[in-house]
């Protein structure tokens, strides 16, 4: 890992992360765990696992480099709690393209958050692919209405935001060390999700469903992608989650045979295209 660049040590990162996550959205159409429940078991399982490792790595350090994050910790904390609820909160509530396509906007929701608050303007190409991108998922969220999925949409949408938010956060303080800080986010997932759950029993399938679920595709990204943007800008980070927009669905339909609209596929497509030509022309001039 020593002798590779910046570029290849943030992409390698976030590539690795990105494939772990792509059969997440299964797992949770999969488990029969009502919704609170599975955000419960989303947020103390991956807590206890990553807490326990942090402890071993960093011993007591652990809560220094936490308390020394400062705003951009609590930041983090923030964004990183609300994608955690929005995120399983839309698949159960819309198709799991449409959430999918919905955070694949985070890249150029990235790009105009790092333009406002970094001071990295993007260039001319980036502001022709962000009003593509948002036009695709105008024409996403009309069809969304017709269907009733308005609700799963809206809150992929805001997942997408609190993403952008999150890696531009990540970004701002290169210096600083945020897993301690997602380490509580996700301690304060589990404890918002306590208020709401009916039952805290996993039984058949869901014993196993659950925590393969949470170790694998929740607790494995979540330290590679919070490690990420030190090496390689925010938005590039989340161009790696294309892969999941595309993957993802893919998933769902071959194993449970749920399919997208037309309308997601054809605005689905627009958003990947202009997204993946964006990253040709930026890593080919850098």
């Amino acid at each position: 890992m020593n002798n590779l660049s910046d570029q290849q040590k943030g992409s390698l990162l976030a590539f690795i992360a990105v494939i772990f996550i792509t059969p997440d959205s299964l797992f949770i159409r999969l488990s029969n765990v009502d919704t609170w429940g599975l955000v419960f078991y989303r947020g103390i399982i991956p807590f206890f696992t990553v807490f326990f490792g942090m402890l071993l790595i960093y011993k007591l350090n652990f809560f220094k480099i936490l308390f020394t994050s400062g705003y951009h910790g609590l930041i983090y904390v923030g964004t990183f709690s609300v994608t955690n609820i929005t995120f399983v909160v839309s698949i159960q509530n819309t198709n799991v393209a449409n959430t999918l396509v919905m955070i694949a906007t985070a890249p150029m929701l990235s790009a105009i958050l790092g333009a406002i608050f970094l001071k990295e303007p993007p260039d001319k190409k980036t502001w022709i692919s962000i009003i593509i991108t948002f036009l695709a998922i105008i024409y996403i969220f009309f069809d969304s209405l017709k269907l009733g999925n308005f609700y799963g949409d809206i809150l992929g949408f805001i997942t997408a935001i609190g993403l952008a938010i999150g890696a531009v956060t990540i970004r701002s303080a290169k210096s600083k060390n945020l897993v301690p800080a997602a380490v509580v986010g996700k301690l304060f997932v589990a404890t918002f999700a306590l208020f709401f759950i009916e039952s805290f029993v996993l039984e058949n399938k869901d014993l196993i469903i659950v925590p393969l679920m949470c170790i694998l595709c929740v607790a494995i990204p979540f330290v590679l992608v919070t490690i990420a943007p030190r090496f390689i800008p925010a938005a590039e980070v989340n161009l790696f989650f294309l892969l999941e927009t595309i993957i993802g669905p893919i998933w769902v339909w071959l194993i449970i045979n749920e399919q997208p609209s037309i309308e997601t596929l054809q605005g689905g497509v627009i958003i990947i295209l202009t997204i993946a030509i964006h990253s040709f022309l930026k890593l080919k001039k850098s």
